[in-house]
């Protein structure tokens, strides 16, 4: 797989080929996965699957647009509007750090930085399933709580994004930079309880 596709082609066994790359990339990362391993897992040809995916890179974004569409509509059904804005702040924080934290997430922030200045395609499509999608959905998790005055928020946006960034604060770098990578539930909560006051601090009415 060389050259990037302007658009991704959609088939009969679309599907499959994506619920395929994924226990493949899941597994063995992007740089190891192959993709006679990838036609393999998704029970298709190699021909089918370049039919589809003509690159690799391609396969993997679109797997990491669809994985991080899922966890975040997922998240939308368990936050509840209702609920004190703390508990909302910290589910959504905890299931942003947790994915940031993840192999996967790991893996997804990576091709995109060391792929995107040769495909800016790519790194649009990591920026829209990434960074754009988590201000998307913070937003409409923010808005009633704006509307009935618990926040208040001038930008939304900008507010949305720096949420999103506070989730990354400390742990995110030191892990993709391998230094002291140390993933236990004490230090995941040190973030997520950090996140959620610093953003309150700046944003409670």
């Amino acid at each position: 797989m060389t050259a990037m596709a302007a658009e991704i082609k959609k088939g009969r066994k679309f599907d499959q080929v994506l619920e395929g790359a994924r226990s493949i990339f899941m597994r063995d990362g992007f740089e190891g996965a192959s993709v006679d391993d990838i036609a393999r897992a998704a029970g298709v040809s190699k021909a089918t699957l370049y039919s589809y995916f003509p690159d690799k890179r391609l396969l993997f974004s679109e797997v990491a647009r669809v994985e991080c569409n899922r966890q975040a509509e997922e998240a939308l059904e368990v936050i509840g509007v209702d609920a004190p804005i703390e508990h909302v702040l910290h589910e959504a924080a905890s299931r942003i750090v947790r994915f940031f934290l993840s192999s996967f997430g790991q893996q997804v922030f990576r091709i995109c930085v060391s792929e995107s200045h040769r495909f800016p395609e790519l790194g649009q499509r990591f920026y829209n399933s990434g960074p754009a999608l988590v201000r998307e959905r913070m937003s409409k998790v923010l808005t009633p709580y704006v509307e009935r005055g618990i926040l208040r928020i001038d930008d939304m946006d900008l507010a949305a994004s720096q949420f999103g960034e506070l989730c990354k604060t400390d742990m995110f770098v030191r892990c993709l930079c391998g230094v002291e990578c140390n993933v236990t539930e004490e230090n995941i909560e040190r973030v997520v309880n950090g996140a959620v006051e610093m953003f309150l601090a700046r944003y409670r009415a």
